[in-house]
């Protein structure tokens, strides 16, 4: 006989030897409590709780259905199912996301890495660049861009630069992770504490527009808001980042954005009156027009 608790997992009641709740009775019974309480997508989200708990792939739960949980098992699990029930992102619950080629940290100290933010990364290194150069990854948050580029660039020399100390600490604690060692860390009101000159600036500036706060997830509210919001419209930051960037390049290098939805023609005729030339617009694989480009003569 199987007896439901209050977090929604089930423990059985005849025996001694059948005390435990499965693999698979804990996830219908974890889905079926999230469902409940509003979570989107709450079987894969039970799934992705459970692998985390045994340290398993959520393909690897399939091997294992009638595997019986022990309570030091559970007891942590019901504690990660009433946060993600209570509306934290599942990525602050598991504590880490899976973003290009690598696991990050994640927490409420950054935005969470995006996918479209991926589609980002791989189109810059799709690139033909030099071997060596100076890159500024500007406003890195939980530092999944600039990290990403310089383990993949090696000789490639990133400046990772945000405004938020605990998003920079939460960036470092990701290079240490990683063992990456070609980055420079500024704190920095966009390029208040910036010095020189940069073969390629990217950035991931919050675009998010004031105006659509009341509209947003309560697991997007989880993040930083000075990470989200840039105006009533979302283009403040931008505005001023636009200019300044061109400033800061070098001839022939490049800048490369990643902003919101409806934004796209002013950030080119920003781009092109900073003195910017060769101006592409991406769309990402949703088809929004994502990420523009453009170089300095």
């Amino acid at each position: 006989m199987l007896k439901k608790i209050h977090d929604g997992t089930f423990v059985r009641q005849a025996g001694p030897e059948h005390t435990m709740s499965t693999v698979l009775e804990t996830i219908e019974g974890g889905t079926r409590y999230l469902e409940q309480r509003g979570v989107e997508d709450a079987r894969r989200n039970m799934q992705m709780l459970v692998a985390k708990q045994l340290d398993c792939s959520r393909m690897e739960l399939y091997m294992q259905f009638d595997r019986p949980l022990k309570e030091e098992e559970l007891a942590p699990l019901r504690k990660a199912l009433k946060r993600r029930g209570d509306g934290i992102p599942l990525q602050h619950v598991l504590g880490s996301v899976h973003f290009f080629q690598h696991e990050f940290l994640t927490d409420s100290r950054a935005l969470i890495p995006r996918p479209e933010t991926e589609e980002l990364v791989e189109w810059i290194l799709s690139w033909e660049m030099l071997d060596h150069g100076r890159i500024l990854d500007m406003g890195c948050g939980s530092g999944v861009i600039g990290l990403s580029l310089a383990a993949q660039r090696p000789h490639w020399q990133l400046t990772l630069a945000d405004l938020s100390e605990q998003a920079l600490s939460l960036a470092k604690e990701n290079s240490q992770r990683l063992a990456i060692s070609n980055i420079t860390w500024l704190e920095s009101d966009l390029f208040s504490n910036v010095s020189g000159e940069f073969d390629g600036i990217v950035a991931n500036l919050p675009y998010v527009p004031e105006a659509d706060r009341a509209l947003l997830t309560r697991e997007v509210m989880h993040d930083p808001s000075m990470a989200l919001f840039s105006g009533n419209d979302g283009m403040d930051l931008l505005r001023r980042f636009i200019p300044e960037a061109s400033e800061r390049l070098r001839s022939g290098g490049w800048l490369v954005l990643e902003i919101g939805i409806g934004q796209a023609a002013e950030v080119g005729q920003l781009m092109q009156s900073a003195g910017l030339e060769l101006i592409e617009i991406r769309r990402d694989l949703s088809g929004v027009d994502r990420f523009p480009l453009a170089k300095k003569p």
